[in-house]
């Protein structure tokens, strides 16, 4: 069996008196895609946020390559840099070129040489469709290129764990499928994930894993086709019917 890469135990986050996520567990094993779907406002995107430390927890242990990284002492940049994290808005730096925005984790945390980190970032934009826009800035490309090259940013330190929210949400509807396509190649190689999307198609095909998130409450998890062919909860069976008519 699969190593254990990821284990959240009782997680629970509150901005004020709203519960945002209650008593979340989650496991996730290397080469695990685990697909979390469910509603705007069930918490998918704090659930991300609380696994790289972007947000502080209340209560509850998240465990990532066997250290308990929840621990206010632990040191959170440390930890990030074993992880990579897409966001929904791409958050590329505008001031830096494709590939200096590539390898300048790589060089400034991971200590890589710049000749290094450039023939990886050369590599990685190859692998995404985007080998002749090394020295574009981001303000000349397309959401989906944008959206490709924070991908390969994020590939770029070799994380062991990679975290995407929401990736093709900010997307015209005819790019979605191009960074789809890289996630799901990057899945077959046995990338170890964990994704917040509305896309249930692509869920259904590339997930291990399928956790159905309902008011800050992981409701229901199973298999893709579990989760989506017979659900065991009337909640899930009703969300699914609305984003999948035939559901």
């Amino acid at each position: 069996m699969s190593e254990v890469v990821l284990e959240v135990h009782n997680l629970r986050k509150s901005y004020g008196d709203k519960v945002v996520l209650a008593d979340v567990d989650l496991q996730v094993r290397s080469g695990d895609v685990v697909c979390l779907i469910g509603s705007s406002g069930s918490g998918k995107s704090t659930l991300l946020r609380c696994l790289n430390l972007l947000e502080d927890v209340d209560d509850g242990v998240i465990t990532f390559q066997e250290r308990e990284v929840s621990d206010p002492r632990v040191d959170r940049r440390e930890v990030r840099s074993r992880m990579g994290m897409v966001f929904q808005a791409y958050n590329l730096f505008p001031h830096l070129n494709v590939l200096d925005n590539i390898t300048l984790a790589p060089r400034k945390v991971h200590g890589m040489s710049k000749r290094d980190a450039e023939t990886r970032a050369r590599a990685l934009l190859e692998r995404v469709g985007l080998a002749d826009k090394a020295s574009t800035h981001p303000d000349r490309l397309s959401g989906g290129q944008q959206q490709r090259v924070a991908l390969a940013r994020a590939l770029a330190t070799d994380p062991a764990l990679l975290l995407l929210d929401e990736i093709t949400a900010a997307l015209d509807p005819e790019l979605v499928g191009e960074v789809l396509a890289i996630v799901g190649d990057l899945a077959a190689e046995g990338t170890t994930m964990v994704l917040a999307t509305h896309e249930m198609s692509f869920a259904r095909d590339v997930a291990t894993q399928v956790c159905f998130l309902d008011e800050g409450c992981v409701l229901e998890r199973g298999a893709p086709e579990e989760i989506f062919r017979n659900p065991a909860h009337d909640r899930t069976r009703q969300f699914l019917r609305r984003v999948l008519p035939s559901a």
